[in-house]
């Protein structure tokens, strides 16, 4: 990956004094350098950035001709007593989008007799308006959608509606089609110029808009302010991932204060108490962007991604019954869970596949497996286009038939896009292929007949080599100040706060950190709310450079602490505050070498020099003893065993191990193991037990161990875990006796054991699946580092 460190001339003298009276409390200089180098300049535009109070926002009837004919449809609506149906999309920002309507079209028409709302299920019917829901609202009567952040392509659907005698008001940001589609009205922003201020509106701000104007055309009806709708516009907009300038940033500034402010409330006094619980659950308490990107937004998202019905989130945002939302928000915590684990496989499968390819020659990814969870795929798709540079399609091929061709298997995924490339053009390019598509520049959904994912593998690679010509995509993280450890803390990141709510076109700010090193490093599963353990990592540690002799804390989330160099290095991190920790810490993003240091924390190796031979990828390796006398098979799942069989071919110095030599020629020779489900393994030993407990014979550790395909320390959790369930384990010399007993243990105590055993499988599984791929100047890097 090519890191780039934004270069800008320095700002002025006097503007670094005004962004000083933002941040009194230090220098300004840092601030002043990101607001410089991001194009604000002058007084007036920093004070509009800053203070909202001073932001001048567009009217709703900034959309012209068609927001009228929205009003017109929904006051002969309203007059009439027609029942009117919200059409939402199950990702934040479509469920924030059909809460907003929920609520603020609920000032004007009955909930639950003249007004529903209907969300489509991720896994079985994906974005969009489908016949078989336009179907079901027809039989209830309904003569009116009102679709939210979806709708501006679906022509046929919106002309079958027409045919059933059920008008469409479209509210989207999605690309637009060619031709106007056959609705009421249409308020997409993308109508407007690039440059207008609500141009970058996503779908929850937009659904917003159309409130606000009914608010506006009909004052004397609602009972509640309008202002109530912001919390929610701030979670759609901010999870949306959409530019934050103009009109954006304005609403997402005062949707966070609304956040706060009612998070702040006693629980029994908040107006949306499953916002807050989600908060609880997440551990922040509102006041912050990141509180969405990395709290809330993620949570609503994993319900429709695991369950793929997500329309009880409407409910968990605008319902005032405590105690249901509490019961909600922690059904959409243990989707959260289970996404976390899920993505984490899926991600270990896809790098499987991507070491098959041959990046010098692919210019868009595309991968499929008949086992990958659709509901995940896009979140994969963007963690492999950042890694490489390449837009990224991932897809499942589950067997799935088409209406028009029942005998076909479709493959449906997801695509994210990099590097500037316009993934939706590219994906329309490839229509005649396509069973159906949709999105927007940067993410799009997809299906497809399988038959056709070879050519559609070609032909969009072809498409994007001839567009591209002579360049080369080149994965980039781009670094926007240079810093030291002793700039780290609260006057850092107060400065840097001044930048917030931070998104595309003002990401957060990326601090590059030379010459640096990691003590007391740590890494752990995470833990639900339950206090269970959830299959994700972290590693916590303390950075320390020559700045100052005081370390400062971080995490590393999704990383082993054995995957941190010891030594120095260079790091690019984001400086955060912990509400539950209350500390400042930074979230480190990338680590390099150390461009300085002498002791680089990675070696440049050739096959031929090196006193480490790579035969991992080999099929049958040629053990050769004049080559190497020593030959490591068996996988590992740490760094300590293979400095363990690289000691054994040291000639140590005592005085100096530093300077141990190797005496013979080491060769790593592991493959991949083949590893069953976790679950698989526990049914395997519980069948074990029954069978050694019926037969009365023995066994030994070792026998377990090569049947189970585990390690020792895991094996020693699966025998607790057995016990719980009513086995009785006795030593005999080396052997092992297992007999039945029943036990009145209890149900949780016993899932907790078992869950432990199957966790520790888990990282065992995902170690060796890492050494299985890890390169061999890291390898080489990481013995000589103790």
């Amino acid at each position: 990956m090519q890191w780039i460190l934004t270069t800008t001339e320095q700002p002025p003298d006097w503007f670094i004094q005004v962004v000083k009276k933002y941040t009194p409390a230090s220098s300004g200089r840092y601030a002043a350098q990101l607001f410089w180098q991001r194009g604000i300049k002058d007084h007036q535009q920093l004070a509009a950035f800053i203070n909202h109070q001073t932001y001048q926002p567009a009217s709703p009837l900034a959309f012209g001709t068609e927001m009228q004919l929205a009003m017109t449809r929904l006051q002969q609506a309203r007059l009439a007593g027609e029942k009117l149906a919200i059409w939402g999309d199950f990702d934040a920002d479509g469920i924030t989008s059909t809460a907003v309507l929920w609520d603020g079209l609920g000032q004007f028409f009955s909930q639950n007799t003249q007004l529903i709302y209907y969300i489509p299920n991720r896994l079985t019917e994906s974005h969009g308006l489908n016949y078989p829901g336009i179907d079901k609202l027809h039989q209830q009567g309904c003569t009116l959608i009102i679709t939210c952040d979806t709708g501006s392509t679906n022509i046929a659907e919106i002309t079958y509606a027409k045919q059933l005698g059920i008008d469409v008001i479209v509210t989207d940001h999605h690309t637009l089609p060619e031709e106007r589609p056959p609705v009421t009205a249409i308020i997409n922003p993308r109508y407007l110029s690039n440059e207008h201020q609500l141009f970058h509106l996503s779908g929850v701000a937009v659904a917003f808009k159309l409130v606000e104007a009914l608010y506006q055309t009909l004052p004397d009806v609602p009972q509640q302010p309008l202002e109530d709708l912001l919390d929610l516009v701030a979670v759609g907009l901010i999870a949306d991932l959409v530019q934050l300038s103009g009109d954006c940033r304005y609403l997402a500034q005062l949707g966070i204060q609304r956040l706060q402010t009612d998070f702040q409330q006693p629980v029994a006094a908040r107006r949306r108490p499953g916002v807050g619980r989600l908060l609880e659950l997440c551990q922040r308490n509102g006041d912050r962007p990141t509180d969405i990107s990395f709290g809330l937004g993620p949570r609503i998202n994993a319900v429709s991604r695991i369950q793929g019905d997500a329309s009880f989130c409407v409910e968990l945002l605008t319902s005032r019954d405590a105690q249901h939302c509490h019961q909600l928000a922690e059904v959409t915590e243990i989707a959260n869970t289970r996404r976390k684990s899920l993505q984490k496989d899926v991600q270990a499968q896809v790098a499987q596949k991507l070491s098959q390819l041959d990046l010098s020659t692919t210019s868009v990814i595309v991968l499929e497996d008949a086992q990958w969870p659709t509901g995940v795929l896009g979140l994969v798709a963007g963690q492999i286009a950042q890694e490489t540079g390449c837009p990224t399609i991932l897809l499942s091929t589950e067997n799935v038939a088409t209406e028009s061709s029942p005998s076909s298997p479709l493959a449906r995924g997801s695509a994210r896009s990099i590097n500037g490339v316009d993934l939706y053009q590219l994906v329309k390019e490839q229509a005649h292929l396509l069973h159906s598509f949709g999105g927007h520049p940067f993410a799009a959904g997809l299906s497809l007949l399988v038959e056709n994912i070879p050519l559609f593998t070609a032909a969009i690679n072809q498409q994007l080599r001839q567009s591209l010509g002579a360049t080369t995509l080149t994965p980039t993280l781009q670094a926007d100040l240079t810093v030291t450890v002793a700039d780290l803390g609260k006057e850092l990141f107060l400065e840097l706060k001044l930048l917030e709510p931070c998104g595309m076109g003002n990401p957060v700010p990326k601090l590059l950190i030379e010459n640096c090193w990691f003590e007391n490093t740590w890494h752990r599963n995470q833990q639900d709310w339950k206090g269970k353990k959830v299959q994700y990592i972290k590693t916590d540690f303390d950075i320390r450079d020559d700045s100052t002799k005081n370390p400062f804390p971080g995490v590393w989330w999704g990383h082993y602490k054995d995957e941190l160099p010891i030594g120095r290095c260079d790091c690019i991190a984001e400086l955060d505050y912990n509400t539950f920790k209350k500390r400042y810490e930074i979230r480190l993003i990338a680590i390099r070498p150390a461009a300085e240091s002498t002791q680089g924390c990675y070696v440049n190796i050739t096959e031929n020099s090196a006193p480490i031979l790579d035969w991992r990828h080999q099929q049958s390796p040629e053990i050769n003893t004049k080559n190497a006398a020593l030959v490591m098979q068996e996988c590992p799942t740490s760094w300590d065993d293979v400095r363990a069989w690289w000691r054994r071919c040291l000639t140590l110095n005592y005085h100096q191990p530093q300077l141990a030599i190797p005496r013979e020629r080491f060769a790593i020779a592991w493959t991949k193991p083949n590893h069953q489900s976790p679950r698989q393994i526990w049914l395997t030993l519980v069948g074990l037990a029954k069978y050694l407990s019926r037969t009365n014979q023995l066994v030994t550790r070792t026998q377990l161990l090569e049947k189970l395909g585990i390690r020792d320390q895991t094996l020693h959790l699966g025998l607790k875990a057995l016990k719980h369930i009513g086995f009785t384990i006795t030593r005999q010399d080396r052997d092992l006796q297992i007999s039945w007993h029943p036990t009145t243990t209890s149900e949780n105590v016993t899932d907790a054991a078992i869950a432990k055993f199957l966790a520790a499988i888990s990282e065992e599984q995902f170690q060796q699946n890492y050494f299985a791929e890890v390169p061999l100047s890291t390898i080489m890097a990481m013995i000589h580092s103790q």
